[in-house]
């Protein structure tokens, strides 16, 4: 099977990221067979290798779509200052793309950007959305939750919170219910001031 051949039928998936075992039930062969036609594709600049057995068709670079991909089987949603920025709370476009994820916290490097998964407790993980490209993504209440969630971890990143400006849409009594949910009581307390905090300010700028 010759690549144009092999493209077509990955094309045919209707994915834009993908695994080498979807690559090697489309094309029909082993996935060790999947793996090199992947790798000569990616090589002739069809396909973008992601992480091991991960890959990108190069003509549909939606690096929103990868997160998901870089932590299956555990699923994934983009959130926190991506997320902010997607829904015009933040000016500052994120330098690394952030996503909420069952799967362990972990950065990735990738030819296509950087990648930074924060891991959410079960009872925490929901509050998102696929928008027109099937990208899940963060509600804004829950994608500024999920930093005032995590800056009470032991990574510095969230510690600090960029200035936010909330659309008129922002719900607090739906952030409030959010929060409701978080298991430990001392976390939960912990979010409700910051978000109460937040609240006073927001209401002095009005």
């Amino acid at each position: 099977m010759n690549q144009v051949e092999a493209l077509a039928r990955i094309e045919a998936l209707g994915q834009s990221v993908f695994q080498t075992k979807d690559v090697a039930a489309a094309v029909g062969v082993t996935r060790t067979n999947a793996n090199k036609i992947a790798t000569r594709l990616a090589a002739s600049g069809f396909l973008i290798r992601l992480a091991r057995g991960r890959w990108m068709l190069s003509r549909n670079r939606n690096k929103l779509l990868v997160p998901e991909e870089l932590t299956a089987p555990y699923p994934a949603y983009i959130s926190l200052q991506t997320a902010l920025y997607y829904h015009g709370i933040v000016s500052q476009i994120p330098s690394v793309t952030y996503a909420a994820s069952l799967a362990k916290t972990r950065r990735y490097e990738t030819p296509v950007g950087t990648f930074s998964i924060h891991h959410i407790a079960p009872d925490f993980f929901f509050g998102f959305e696929r928008d027109r490209a099937n990208v899940s993504i963060a509600v804004p209440e829950k994608a500024l939750l999920d930093v005032l969630y995590l800056s009470q971890t032991k990574t510095r990143l969230f510690v600090t919170l960029p200035e936010v400006d909330l659309p008129k849409s922002f719900s607090w009594q739906k952030a409030a219910k959010f929060v409701r949910a978080i298991r430990s009581r001392a976390r939960q307390r912990a979010v409700e001031e910051k978000i109460a905090q937040l609240k006073r300010q927001t209401i002095r700028r009005v």
